[in-house]
């Protein structure tokens, strides 16, 4: 809400397949807040600043702590703006993509 950029929780690996190495990613999910509810019952797991370095250190141990970040993020810290349908199509990117409209 106050315009800085989030971080979501994200899992990435590296191994190797019948072709070589293929490297993969994926962003983690849960079940939606209240806000993000009435458009989708899933969103991304956005970590708070202060658990950054134990997310991304693969040596963290620390797996109840870890676990406990997998939850829905307080409907305050995201602000809903509708957009047009111009975002819909994956070709499409820029400014454009942000602009707001009026709610249906």
């Amino acid at each position: 809400m106050d315009g800085k950029p989030l971080a979501f929780a994200g899992l990435w690996d590296r191994w190797r397949g019948p072709d070589g190495d293929l490297e993969s990613m994926t962003i983690v999910t849960t079940a939606a807040n209240a806000l993000i509810q009435p458009l989708h019952e899933r969103m991304p797991v956005i970590l708070p600043p202060e658990h950054y370095a134990e997310w991304l250190d693969p040596a963290c141990q620390k797996t109840a702590l870890l676990r406990s970040l997998l939850m829905p993020c307080p409907d305050a810290l995201l602000v809903v703006t509708p957009v047009s349908s111009f975002v819909s199509n994956a070709r499409h990117e820029g400014p454009r993509c942000l602009e707001p409209v009026s709610p249906a």
